[in-house]
């Protein structure tokens, strides 16, 4: 069986053009099923504000205190928290739900952190969680942190949430901008 020259050409011309369009294609980008911004107001526990404190240091290098985040890189910190979450930036808004999880300060010469945490919302307009979990460079002016699940009106959603620090008094107060994109809704 012989396979004239003419095929052969047409079958090699025929692989390259299926070669550069596979590589040469563009990746197609998504976009998201689903958008959401909240904000989440954290106020540490310090030794003097039991009262209004969200949040808590349970773990400390040895020889630091656990009312006062250790060193310029806080490492070897780990704080759990249960923040109220508000619709707009004013600590004083109606809560929609409760940040509850924890971060913990993970490298010696950078200020950086790694969260795991969940979104319990429980409003008139969102009922469920939303699961996070990720590296949080402190230092950029965003960061994205990976939605990795949820429950009730988020059930299955995977996505990136970029925060941003809004707002910061001291080691005392924070404030994140939680921009939400599901790309996995079900």
């Amino acid at each position: 069986m012989t396979i004239s020259r003419s095929k052969i050409a047409l079958f090699f011309i025929f692989f390259i053009y299926l070669s550069s369009t596979s590589s040469s294609a563009k990746k197609k980008q998504h976009a998201p099923c689903k958008e959401l911004v909240l904000f989440f107001h954290d106020i540490i526990y310090n030794g003097q504000n039991k009262a209004n404190a969200t949040a808590a240091i349970v773990a400390a290098p040895e020889g630091s205190n656990r009312t006062i985040l250790a060193g310029e890189s806080h490492f070897g910190n780990i704080a759990v928290f249960d923040d109220p979450i508000t619709l707009d930036n004013n600590l004083h808004s109606p809560p929609v739900g409760r940040a509850q999880g924890m971060y913990l300060y993970d490298t010696k010469n950078t200020f950086t952190a790694w969260l795991g945490f969940t979104f319990c919302l429980n409003s008139t307009e969102h009922q469920g969680t939303i699961n996070f979990m990720g590296a949080d460079p402190l230092m950029n002016k965003t960061r994205d942190v990976s939605i990795v699940g949820g429950t009730g009106d988020f059930f299955m959603h995977r996505g990136v949430a970029t925060i941003m620090t809004d707002s910061y008094e001291g080691e005392v107060y924070f404030r994140l901008r939680v921009d939400m994109k599901f790309y996995d809704c079900w």
